[in-house]
């Protein structure tokens, strides 16, 4: 579960520990760009976080490859195509010619060979507005921001998010996806407008909370510029807290290097405590060829922390 460029790597990661089936559910509420424009042109749900979803679960035979680099690909120049990927017109068009979104993602997952099916969070498109201090000379001050783009390049500090429309209908493909999982992952990815989002649909953190599957939290390596400039990773834990209360997780997977202290380290299993979770550690940060640390989880360290969670969690698994 999640969004952007975070849920690329989880799912990448996934396809890896090579899973019977993956489902990805993913955001809907990008505003910006490409999604953007074809979300307001033609009132369909943002194809963005859809489209980066089904490459990221495509074939890496000749075919598959082939289809993840064209719908990955951005018409250039300054016409009308300009900025637009090729993935997000197609599910446009798709869903145009089949009369359904979710047909026309099921259709691209058969072009491409997939390794899963990529659904959305919710059927309808969605609006973040977020509380927002520091944007007065009075940091007392909140102010509405609304639309994701603009939540995410806030220069003030985001208290709190919301939907628009409120306690909208999650998906029924995700509510089943996420009652039949054997493991459930949300995040890594901006907290506010990728993670956050999930668990302010109710059938969504229904869904949660019902589940056999094990559930963890994949936390952010480091705060987000604009978005959570200035959060601690125990704030992280502590909005989920806020936005879903009801909401009860089982693990949150922490690179082991984000947190150095023994102190930091007790606060954050503190606030895992509030959501029924245990902190994990785990070394999950990438390299660069020149050997320097990236802000980036790495696929096959992500992939062998999650089923090493999954494995503990379910003794009676053998090593296959």
């Amino acid at each position: 579960m999640g969004g952007g460029h975070g849920l690329y790597q989880t799912l990448v990661a996934a396809r890896l520990s090579a899973p019977e089936s993956i489902t990805a559910v993913v955001t809907v509420a990008d505003d910006g760009g490409s999604s953007g424009r074809l979300r307001r042109e033609l009132g369909i749900i943002p194809p963005g976080d859809l489209r980066m979803a089904l490459a990221a679960l495509a074939s890496d035979d000749e075919e598959g490859s082939l289809w993840a680099k064209t719908l990955q690909h951005r018409f250039g120049g300054n016409g009308a195509l300009a900025g637009h990927a090729v993935g997000n017109l197609l599910i446009a068009g798709l869903a145009d010619v089949l009369g359904d979104e979710q047909a026309a993602l099921d259709k691209i997952a058969e072009l491409t060979r997939s390794h899963g099916r990529v659904v959305p969070m919710c059927n309808q498109p969605l609006e973040i507005e977020a509380e927002v201090a520091g944007l007065d000379d009075d940091p007392r001050v909140i102010r509405s921001v609304r639309g994701q783009v603009a939540v995410a390049t806030t220069p003030g500090t985001v208290r709190r998010v919301r939907l628009i429309p409120d306690r909208p209908e999650a998906c029924g493909s995700a509510v089943s996806a996420i009652n039949a999982a054997d493991l459930v992952t949300l995040g890594p990815g901006s907290w506010f407008s990728s993670v956050i989002p999930h668990l302010l649909i109710p059938g969504i953190v229904e869904a949660l909370n019902n589940t056999d599957a094990l559930k963890v939290v994949v936390l952010n390596l480091s705060a987000e510029p604009g978005e959570t400039q200035g959060f601690s990773s125990e704030r992280h834990i502590h909005m989920l807290s806020q936005h879903a209360p009801s909401l009860r997780i089982d693990r949150i997977l922490v690179d082991s290097d984000a947190i150095p202290t023994s102190s930091e380290r007790s606060y954050l299993e503190r606030a895992a405590a509030g959501l029924g979770a245990d902190i994990v550690f785990e070394d999950l940060r990438t390299q660069d060829g020149n050997g320097h640390w990236l802000n980036k989880h790495d696929p096959s360290k992500l992939s062998a922390a999650l089923m090493s969670l999954y494995r503990s969690a379910r003794p009676g698994l053998t090593s296959d």
